[in-house]
């Protein structure tokens, strides 16, 4: 049993976060060279793909609960 709904916005968010902070590191310590502009789209449209799949999620969650709550109410 889940001991807490799942949040694949958060998990995206996080995923997205630390790809950049492997992509600074990595420019940091002369790994590879990236430019300054990469990362800006990368964290901003990160964020805003994390957010829709968050609402969405959250709208999925309720949705299934009102259909769990409405089942159970009619017994």
């Amino acid at each position: 049993m889940l001991r807490h709904e799942p949040q694949p916005g958060r998990l995206l968010a996080g995923l997205v976060l630390i790809t950049a902070a492997v992509l600074y590191t990595g420019d940091a310590v002369s790994a590879w060279s990236i430019p300054w502009w990469v990362l800006f789209p990368l964290v901003c449209g990160g964020l805003w793909l994390a957010a829709a799949v968050g609402v969405f999620g959250h709208l999925l969650r309720r949705r299934r609960k009102r259909k769990v709550g409405g089942r159970a109410g009619s017994c």
